[in-house]
């Protein structure tokens, strides 16, 4: 298949590209910056206000991926800008090139708006995707891990130095960029599921307590560590991700 990626020099991003070249995929990919030759990629210039760069990103394209967004911004404005009007600017893409299968990766903060101007703004990006006419799939990941990471990076540095410090209740739900990757690419595939939210993670059940989480990272890194309690939760990975719990319901809220 053709694959339109957008977001292919982020965390995520990265590794869908690279999942989609070792299946045999071709891929054309928007970056903001020079990057180096690779067989069966074709880095487009430009960003999601860029119109003629996002008409070249989908041309001949079966399937479009869109993974770019922002996840931390100054004030409203900014969330508005990078996760409703860019995903806005995409789905104007696709419908001018005749895309027709759209795959949105949201997060799971879209489950509870009112909780933070970034779930909020990845809430209104959702319903300008189900209401598109498109064949799409939205995904929403929990907090997600890998190579790559810089924040979750932080997490197994602390368990490697023999302390980590935890919130003092909760519990988190986490999937492996892998993956996720994998499921993005699945979803591109004719006859995969269409206008359905899928909330995917690593089939743990119930989640991960935070203590259950800190230990793993120590079995990870080969040391027995210590886990605290602190006050703010999962200070290293707070940008990314806080963990709330409501009655007993695990929820992911991106900050």
């Amino acid at each position: 298949m053709k694959l339109a990626v957008t977001g292919g020099t982020g965390f995520v991003g990265s590794h869908v590209i690279d999942a989609a070249l070792a299946g045999g995929h071709e891929v054309k990919a928007l970056t903001r910056r020079e990057q180096p030759p690779r067989n069966r990629i074709e880095w487009i210039m430009g960003d999601l206000a860029d119109r003629g760069a996002l008409h070249q990103l989908v041309h001949d394209a079966d399937a479009i991926i869109h993974v770019a967004g922002v996840i931390s911004a100054p004030d409203a404005a900014g969330f508005e800008a990078g996760n409703v009007a860019g995903t806005l600017a995409m789905l104007a893409a696709a419908t001018a090139g005749g895309v027709r299968r759209f795959v949105h990766v949201s997060s799971l903060a879209a489950r509870e708006p009112g909780l933070s101007l970034y779930g909020a703004s990845k809430a209104r990006a959702e319903q300008f995707v189900e209401s598109s006419g498109l064949d799409w799939a939205i995904v929403r990941p929990p907090a997600v891990y890998g190579p790559g990471d810089k924040e979750t990076l932080e997490l197994f540095k602390m368990a490697r130095r023999g302390l980590v410090l935890l919130p003092p209740k909760g519990r988190v739900s986490l999937i492996h960029v892998d993956d996720l990757a994998r499921l993005l690419l699945a979803l591109t595939a004719r006859g995969a599921p269409r206008r359905m939210t899928i909330e995917p993670d690593d089939g743990t059940p119930g989640g991960w307590s935070h203590k259950e989480f800190a230990k793993a990272l120590g079995t990870a890194v080969g040391r027995r560590n210590v886990s605290v309690s602190a006050p703010r939760p999962l200070d290293a990975i707070q940008c990314r991700s806080r963990v709330a719990v409501d009655r007993g319901r695990e929820r992911l809220d991106r900050v």
